[in-house]
């Protein structure tokens, strides 16, 4: 299975990112209000970074509130490793696995189509599993 099955139930006004010049205090404030971990950051459509909690707090143990009056692109992880929509879904979780994300932008020909996070794909990992469960049962039951 890869990334495409993944977002092709969601739109692109499901895309939730901030452009690079956001005052980080706004982005706070979005991943609060929103309930999400991380937010892909965009310069002129195109994604160059990744914002996520960590970056905010890390951010605020070195500098303090000062840092909320900054743009997000001081603070943000860049640049961002992103996928493409025909990446498996176990190639996406190794990547995370290995490189210790929890988020990735999706990307084709340079434009963002969806933001996937761990969670997402875990998800589908264990439909899967339960998936192939039940069809080993019906399987078994008719034999």
């Amino acid at each position: 299975m890869t990334i495409a099955r993944i977002i092709a139930q969601r739109g692109s006004s499901d895309i939730i990112a901030c452009d690079c010049s956001t005052p980080v205090s706004e982005v706070v404030r979005t991943l609060a209000t929103r309930r999400i971990g991380a937010l892909p950051v965009l310069r002129d459509g195109e994604v160059v970074g990744i914002v996520s909690e960590r970056d905010v707090i890390y951010r605020l143990a070195d500098d303090g509130g000062a840092c909320l009056d900054l743009p997000v692109e001081e603070i943000m992880t860049s640049p961002a490793v992103t996928v493409e929509p025909a990446t498996t879904i176990d190639e996406a979780l190794a990547m995370m696995t290995r490189r210790r994300f929890r988020h990735f932008p999706v990307v084709e020909n340079s434009a963002l189509i969806g933001f996937i996070s761990i969670g997402d794909l875990v998800k589908h990992k264990m439909d899967e599993v339960q998936h192939e469960a039940e069809a080993m049962r019906n399987y078994i039951s008719a034999g």
